[in-house]
């Protein structure tokens, strides 16, 4: 999502997977976003980041011609999978972008019968039951990632050790206090730390979401860009205003030194 991937051509993806296997320092794990409407290039850019010697993919479900039930998505991952047969393979579930509503906890069941390589999921939704039986089912094999980072406490008091979220690239160190306060049951510093997250979010969200997320990478020093069509960047004018708000929270005297 943040990278804007699906708006990207196959052919800057790939670039992309070798820049970034250039410049990766130690210790950083690289795992490449392979989805795409068209299976054969979804094969295509998993077997280059298998070549590039990329760390993991991911895909995202197809989203305009959907998988029909759990079954279609399982082969589906079966042959994006067995392009890059030597690396784990981790299933993007985000059913809010996808319209694929197919449960990640019966995609887990399944797939592990068929998906020698894999790995786990990316759980971004708000279906916490769905969430907690795809946890069950994951036991020690799989990686059950959360992606909501509006919910992390949430999803850190119903079992999750990891997460994967856009917000994370500015705010980390508030994230990783909400992870700390939770695992000390500090759970009122966490849920005071969540909310000052869903605060700054909900201001992310009014200035028009993703491209108020880039422009907020902006203002800490790091240019990622513009947004590509259909989304817009935000003009001057548009950042002034959405900086005034997150200075009115604090967001940039606590969400990157907590």
């Amino acid at each position: 999502t943040t990278g804007e991937g699906v708006s990207l051509t196959s052919s800057e993806r790939r670039q992309l997977a070798e820049e970034w296997k250039k410049v990766l320092p130690p210790g950083l794990k690289l795992i490449v976003h392979v989805g795409h409407q068209s299976l054969a290039e979804s094969c295509a850019l998993a077997q280059h980041a298998q070549r590039v010697g990329v760390d993991a993919i991911a895909a995202i479900a197809p989203s305009f011609f959907k998988p029909g039930g759990v079954d279609d998505l399982v082969h589906w991952a079966e042959r994006v999978a067995a392009a890059a047969p030597k690396l784990p393979f981790y299933y993007y579930h985000m059913p809010s972008m996808t319209g694929v509503r197919i449960s990640a906890a019966q995609f887990l069941s399944r797939a592990s019968e068929s998906v020698p390589n894999l790995a786990g999921v990316k759980f971004t939704d708000e279906d916490i039951e769905d969430f907690k039986a795809a946890l069950l089912i994951a036991g020690e094999r799989y990686d059950v990632l959360f992606g909501r980072d509006e919910l992390l406490l949430t999803g850190l008091e119903n079992g999750a050790t990891g997460a994967v979220g856009s917000t994370y690239n500015y705010a980390a160190p508030l994230y990783l206090e909400i992870m700390r306060a939770s695992k000390a049951g500090e759970r009122a510093k966490a849920e005071k730390n969540q909310a000052f997250a869903r605060a700054f979010i909900d201001v992310m969200v009014k200035h028009g979401g993703l491209p108020a997320g880039k422009a907020i990478m902006q203002l800490i020093g790091l240019d990622c860009g513009p947004v590509r069509p259909p989304l817009r960047s935000l003009s001057r004018t548009e950042v002034a205003a959405l900086r005034a708000d997150l200075d009115s929270l604090g967001f940039f005297s606590c969400a990157s030194t907590l």
